[in-house]
């Protein structure tokens, strides 16, 4: 099965993930919250980084509860945060 490359928006949305998680984990070190999400410290630094544009759902369920934020919360700010390319300008 051939995997479809991702869209600039896709791309963009993973970027804003990582930018909405790193302000979250404020001045937490990136090893801690890789712990206690149950996760990799290069793979929270490569979501922070935008170089996983589309990390698993658990994934980022468990970072997103170890920081104290709702999933609902965190598609909010990314949807705020990443205007669709859809959009004309006027």
């Amino acid at each position: 099965m051939v995997r479809e490359p991702l869209t600039e928006e896709q791309i963009e949305r993973g970027r804003a993930l990582g930018t909405l998680l790193r302000q979250a984990r404020a001045d937490r070190t990136m090893v801690d919250v890789a712990r206690a999400a149950g996760i990799s410290v290069e793979t929270l630094r490569k979501i922070e980084g935008g170089r996983i544009p589309t990390p698993a759902f658990f994934t980022v369920a468990a970072v997103a509860a170890t920081l104290d934020l709702s999933m609902d919360t965190l598609l909010a700010r990314i949807d705020t945060a990443v205007a669709p390319s859809s959009a004309v300008a006027v």
